[in-house]
């Protein structure tokens, strides 16, 4: 499930990729390839980075980088502390910074669409993210707490709670990645209803969209970020009595 395709006829349809069939699997091309476009910039990105770091004076994407680093840690060290599990804040700043490009791929002209599309807009990645999210919660917490300890919480404060807390579990992988996903296909969505306009008036409504899908893809990225820090903190944070 994806994007839209706008038909001659002035006809929506949603969901239709570009597809490939690989040794029998059958591949969405226009996510894969929007994928490794949004994992080179990211890349691209730590490099430059990476470069500048050494340079006294920092630059504009340095300070912004920090600004996110700051906020993220500051997110970790509350709700389950920096030492508790410390891939937490670069794994969290990875996925916000994966997912805010891939959200603003949306702003690219229409001409690019077929090939080059928000990639969250597709269910399989935003699942994808959101089960390996959650996966490795869960391994985190089997080490931190031991797996007989950390499964017995499910069962707290009453044994009557484990069928809840066994659904709730089940419910955080698609929730997660069905808000992410929901979101932003509706951007592409209403791209593509606009897209119907004449085009000497559709440009306007349509540019003034996709600034707001700017705004959209950065909220979506910090929701996703900072759920997985609170999943993370709930898992692998000392219990009250522990702390204590």
């Amino acid at each position: 499930m994806n994007e839209l395709m706008v038909a001659a006829e002035g006809e929506i349809s949603v969901g239709q990729h570009l597809q490939w069939s690989v040794f029998g699997l059958t591949l969405n091309v226009d996510t894969v390839i929007s994928t490794l476009l949004s994992a080179g910039i990211v890349l691209g990105f730590a490099w430059y980075l990476r470069a500048k770091s050494k340079s006294k004076v920092p630059s504009g994407a340095q300070l912004a980088f920090e600004t996110v680093t700051v906020a993220i840690e500051k997110q970790v060290e509350q709700n389950l502390g920096l030492r508790t599990a410390p891939f937490v804040a670069p794994l969290a700043i990875s996925l916000f910074f994966f997912i805010l490009i891939s959200n603003w791929l949306a702003v690219l002209p229409h001409a690019f669409e077929e090939y080059v599309r928000p990639p969250t807009a597709d269910i399989n990645l935003t699942l994808a993210l959101a089960l390996f999210v959650i996966i490795l919660v869960h391994i985190t917490g089997i080490r931190k707490k031991g797996a007989g300890h950390y499964f017995a919480h499910f069962a707290k404060p009453f044994p009557a709670m484990l069928p809840l807390e066994i659904m709730m579990e089940i419910v955080k992988p698609i929730s997660l990645s069905l808000r992410l996903f929901g979101n932003i296909l509706a951007g592409t969505v209403m791209v593509g209803v606009l897209s119907l306009l004449p085009g000497f008036v559709a440009w306007a409504p349509t540019a003034a969209w996709k600034l707001f899908d700017i705004f959209i893809g950065l909220l979506q990225a910090v929701i996703f970020v900072v759920l997985t820090i609170i999943y993370f903190g709930v898992a692998a944070a000392p219990d009250k009595e522990e702390a204590h």
